[in-house]
């Protein structure tokens, strides 16, 4: 069984990004997944200096670490600040990528070899896109392996029903899709 976490980069209350990140959830334990949801909120990570880190780790963002590194994937789903990531998903990743117990500095052992994917949902026409392409970049920097298939949910204010399902068709297919392909790559991955 593929262990894939999947972490919204938004905290906010009623988040359009929160709601993908349910679905997502859904759609990974249709595959057969075993989910870990993992709530930024839950998480007291300062902002990520050397100076912090050269004092004491954080243990919180070692507890992030260590359930990123148990994982065989990764989803992560964003929403858009000024065209790129949120600061609150970037620094996340930062500090779940720093080396701990001796490692060495390039040992990436929360992401190397991981399958991972990528959604975003954004009031704006364009669904997110530009922070999916910084998202994609920096993933691919730490060493996941990022797959295509990606879900950009645009006009996301109008998007999601009552219930919090998606009102097309196809921007729902997507996230079914891409939670198929994601578990598929973690699973050959982690063989």
């Amino acid at each position: 069984m593929a262990k894939i976490a999947v972490v919204v980069g938004s905290t906010r209350e009623g988040s359009f990004n929160r709601m993908l990140g349910k679905l997502a959830i859904r759609a990974l334990q249709a595959q057969g997944a075993a989910v870990t949801d993992v709530d930024l909120a839950d998480f007291d990570l300062p902002l990520y200096s050397a100076a912090i880190e050269a004092g004491a780790f954080p243990a919180d963002a070692q507890r992030l670490k260590e359930i990123f590194a148990a994982q065989d994937g990764l989803l992560f789903v964003s929403p858009e600040y000024n065209g790129s990531v949120s600061p609150l998903l970037k620094n996340a990743i930062d500090w779940a990528s720093r080396p701990t117990g001796g490692e060495s500095l390039v040992a990436l052992s929360a992401y190397r070899g991981k399958a991972s994917a990528i959604m975003a949902a954004s009031i704006s026409p364009f669904g997110g896109l530009r922070g999916l392409i910084h998202l994609r970049q920096i993933l691919s920097t730490i060493q996941t392996l990022v797959i295509p298939e990606q879900v950009l949910i645009p006009n996301a204010h109008a998007a999601f029903d009552e219930d919090g399902h998606l009102k097309e068709a196809l921007p729902a297919s997507l996230v079914d899709l891409t939670a198929a392909r994601l578990v598929a790559v973690a699973r050959a991955l982690s063989a």
